[in-house]
């Protein structure tokens, strides 16, 4: 399994308008073979962070899905991030 977390930061005022602009994208994710969980989410301390959270089958179903990355406008906001891909072992359910 593979986990991309992480976070991007933002323009305060720009980020609810940068995670509109990514609902179908999430949509689609979740759509898409291989995946099993995808979030981009707005922060409840930091007004200008976007959590990130995707959970895949493997790594070629991201690379599937990925593609190139966030489209020109979406890259031209973002300040700055940290989103790293983990490749998980193993899992133990917790709920």
């Amino acid at each position: 399994m593979i986990i991309v977390a992480g976070h991007l930061v933002v323009a305060p005022e720009q980020r609810d308008a940068y995670l509109e602009g990514c609902v179908s994208v999430v949509g689609q994710a979740r759509e898409a073979p291989g995946c099993l969980d995808f979030s981009l989410s707005a922060d409840l301390v930091d007004e200008g962070r976007i959590n990130v959270y995707e959970r895949w089958e493997t790594r070629e179903a991201v690379e599937a899905f990925r593609g190139g990355g966030p489209s020109g406008e979406q890259g031209g906001r973002i300040l700055a991030g940290e989103v790293a891909e983990y490749d998980v072992a193993g899992e133990r359910d917790l709920f």
